[in-house]
């Protein structure tokens, strides 16, 4: 959602368009495959100047340190992450992880929060965290953070014009 809204208010997408939209994610997945990989090869990173990129929280360990980072972090309550995973993997036909709900609830949060510290000791990191379920019950409230957050540039309305509560519905009547 939060990359549908960057790219409505004006801030270009780094995306290759690998994975096709489907049930799990209508509007499709935003993602650039080379982020997986930057560890090894983080060459794609002067391309994303100026530009959203989709990344999971482990991976921002992994940006080299000679740029700046805005991160927008978006929290999701771990109960609803773990409700539309096992969705996902049940339309599937597929097993997931073999921990119960308490471990990854658990170790999501850990994670969570050890990005969160590691991201205030880097000085050229600078984060803003976002609630999931707010962007749903308050999308004008979130688009005026994200945009004083980025400069005060982007076009307000059209990003909170791209919130669709109908998606978010959609999960959580599987919860």
């Amino acid at each position: 959602m939060m990359m549908q809204m960057l790219a409505a208010g004006g801030i270009p997408l780094l995306t290759d368009g690998v994975r096709a939209p489907d049930w799990d994610n209508p509007r499709g997945y935003f993602e650039f495959e080379p982020v997986k990989r930057t560890r090894q090869d983080p060459s794609w990173v002067p391309i994303a100047v100026g530009k959203a990129v989709k990344m999971v929280t482990i991976l921002l360990r992994d940006l080299p340190p000679d740029f700046e980072y805005r991160v927008i972090l978006m929290y999701r309550d771990p109960k609803e992450v773990l409700a539309s995973q096992k969705a996902m993997l049940d339309r599937r036909n597929q097993t997931g992880a073999e921990a119960s709900d308490e471990r990854l609830k658990s170790l999501f949060q850990k994670e969570l929060e050890r990005t969160r510290q590691w991201m205030e000791a880097q000085p050229n990191f600078r984060a803003l965290q976002v609630a999931h379920g707010d962007c749903i019950g308050d999308p004008a409230v979130v688009t005026g953070s994200v945009n004083l957050f980025l400069d005060g540039k982007l076009d307000v309305p059209e990003m909170t014009r791209v919130v669709d509560g109908a998606l978010y519905r959609k999960m959580a009547d599987r919860i």
